[in-house]
């Protein structure tokens, strides 16, 4: 018996398994990228979803700055609009995207997301604060909607968009 071994083991048997796997191992092929007209096609349709999902927002943030007490419907729709807009930015944050010009529009797209989560909870807690402030009322009340990240949203969705729609870039690109 040679050391290392157990009783009725050929010497080096699961090493030696093991060496041979390895070369396997090597000669696999790197993952194949997608074509950038399908990273293109992937990124424009979440953000499609991410436009849609700030037309309620925004009336959502725009309720909780209307004067007077506010119901507690408001209340829940301000939680399921946060909710949504969470997930979209996950998911953008999840796209696996190669060509640097869309890892960039991903990137800003995921920064505007984050900026559209974070008013949402703004208004929530002016809206509906644990410990009532004059100058935190004031503030809500100058609430009105999620404002121009929201439209740079839009912009950035659009002239993907367009891209989309002309088809396959040109080989110099």
């Amino acid at each position: 018996m040679t050391p290392g071994t157990a009783p009725g083991q050929q010497p080096g048997g699961p090493l030696r398994r093991a060496a041979r796997l390895l070369p396997n191992l090597r000669r696999r092929p790197a993952p194949v990228r997608p074509p950038r007209a399908a990273q293109l096609r992937a990124l424009t349709a979440l953000l499609d979803e991410a436009v849609a999902a700030q037309t309620p927002a925004d009336r959502v943030v725009a309720a909780c700055g209307e004067p007077g007490p506010l119901s507690g419907q408001t209340a829940q729709e301000a939680g399921r609009q946060c909710m949504a807009l969470h997930r979209l930015h996950a998911r953008m944050r999840d796209l696996q995207l190669t060509e640097s010009d869309l890892v960039r529009a991903q990137e800003y797209a995921g920064r505007l997301l984050a900026y559209d989560q974070w008013m949402m909870r703004e208004a929530m807690d002016l809206a509906f604060p644990t410990n009532p402030h004059p100058s935190g009322e004031a503030a809500r009340l100058h609430l009105n909607g999620l404002g121009r990240p929201a439209d740079d949203l839009r912009r950035l969705r659009d002239a993907l968009r367009a891209e989309c729609d002309r088809g396959p870039a040109s080989p110099g690109r």
